[in-house]
């Protein structure tokens, strides 16, 4: 990248795994580096994704973005890595964790998580859920019954299990056409469920707005369908080389695969092209 440009009123927002890193989940230092030389020119580069704050933290620490906070939870939150905040977030109503739990109780057979604002709640047998605690020792709760959950700040709801039965559930959510849910389709074995109009897009034009940034100047890359909305709502979209078609079609750029520096791509397409 030139000396000679200014990108502080721009706004890169990066999806993780498959994205800034590789499928072996290392960063590729081409990435690095474009990211240390858009940073150094005054842009603004953050992380968004579906983890929460703890086990986001050792990615985005090992880059020089201290200064702009990241999008958790597929956008249910804004963290503040500087100031160890969430300074904004979308919690599920009454309505939408009533739909959850009353799914939960249906379909028995898969596990269930609730993601809160400052604490994971594993309901069930848990088995999926003490996974998904254990790797970056999460502040969690074991309850088995998920009625029993407080219901306060609920950012996402997971729902995890053999592919054949995560179909049937999002089957299901997608047949309530409900208006106080976003759903969200995060792999072949795990759905998840958000508050109305919640997603890592409207987070990311959330940022934007706190930093003074214009949603023209915003602009995201990722590689899965939970990146959809992300895409489809930044100024400017783009998706890694793997991605599928869907992501493809809307993206006004597509990288290379993530094992080569997709977001180093992407970088260079905003300094040479905006």
């Amino acid at each position: 990248m030139g000396t000679n440009k200014n990108f502080s009123d721009w706004l890169i927002v990066s999806d993780i795994d498959g994205t800034l890193n590789n499928k072996a989940r290392k960063l590729p230092k081409r990435n690095k580096d474009a990211i240390e030389k858009f940073v150094a020119q005054g842009g603004h580069f953050t992380l968004a994704s579906g983890r929460n704050p703890k086990s986001m933290e050792r990615h985005f620490n090992g880059l020089p973005i201290s200064g702009t906070p990241a999008v958790v939870i597929n956008g249910a939150g804004i963290y503040d890595f500087s100031k160890r905040e969430m300074i904004h977030f979308s919690a599920m109503n009454d309505n939408a964790m009533d739909i959850a739990i009353k799914a939960a109780r249906k379909f028995w057979m898969v596990d269930v998580v609730v993601v809160a604002k400052d604490i994971i709640y594993i309901t069930g047998l848990g088995a999926f859920g003490k996974w998904f605690v254990a790797i970056d020792k999460l502040n969690h709760k074991h309850i088995y019954d998920i009625r029993k959950v407080p219901r306060e700040n609920w950012g996402k709801v997971i729902f995890s299990g053999l592919p054949m039965h995560i179909t049937k559930v999002k089957k299901y959510f997608e047949s309530l056409n409900s208006s106080d849910l976003t759903l969200m389709s995060s792999s072949v074995a795990s759905f998840e469920i958000l508050a109305e109009n919640t997603h890592k897009g409207t987070a990311v034009l959330k940022l934007a707005e706190i930093l003074g940034i214009d949603n023209e100047h915003t602009g995201a890359i990722g590689d899965y369908f939970n990146d959809y909305d992300m895409l489809r709502t930044v100024g400017v979209p783009a998706c890694c080389g793997q991605a599928p078609d869907e992501l493809k079609e809307i993206s006004e750029f597509v990288t290379c695969h993530c094992n080569y520096g997709a977001v180093a791509d992407f970088l260079e397409y905003i300094e040479t092209k905006k």
